[in-house]
């Protein structure tokens, strides 16, 4: 039964690994996003460091594949509202 099935395929976009260095803070309007600064692994930007938005649990040490690393976050004002 398991040979006939073929319809449901996955196909995967290319990601680049990176490394969390730290955990920045939290962002977002309700503190839902995590910002990080991580180091690329590999690809064009190997052992380049940048600073993401990320959702969900993360901490020091994981792992997060990126779909691109070009793109960097704002960084986080310490300001606060208003400004």
């Amino acid at each position: 039964m398991a040979d006939h099935e073929t319809k449901g395929q996955v196909s995967f976009s290319s990601a680049v690994p990176a490394r969390v260095d730290e955990v920045v803070g939290r962002t977002g309007t309700r503190g839902e996003a995590i910002q990080i600064r991580c180091k690329i692994l590999d690809g064009r930007d190997k052992n380049k460091t940048i600073t993401r938005n990320v959702k969900g649990p993360i901490q020091t040490g994981d792992i997060v594949m990126l779909r691109e690393t070009e793109i960097e976050a704002r960084p986080l004002n310490k300001q606060g509202r208003g400004n």
